[in-house]
């Protein structure tokens, strides 16, 4: 199998797509478990700070109230 095919961005489409939003923005990653996983397209969402969340929570749960952050979201895969 090619590397080619198999990630989903590069870093300069990344920078390009970075360059969108305001240079100040938060950014968060979604995670859980071990190892690395491509990302879907960012996006923005707006999430709350939740400290005392459990690691397999997120310390940042969406929250129509909350700030505004880019969100690089993990490819979630059914295998």
């Amino acid at each position: 199998m090619s590397n080619d095919n198999i990630y989903n961005f590069t870093v300069s489409e990344l920078i390009e797509i970075l360059q969108q939003y305001p240079a100040d923005m938060p950014v968060v990653v979604s995670g859980y478990e071990n190892g690395y996983e491509n990302f879907y397209q960012p996006f923005v969402k707006k999430v709350k700070c939740f400290f005392e969340n459990p690691y397999y929570d997120g310390q940042f749960q969406f929250d129509d109230h909350g700030i505004e952050v880019l969100v690089l979201e993990r490819e979630v895969r059914n295998d």
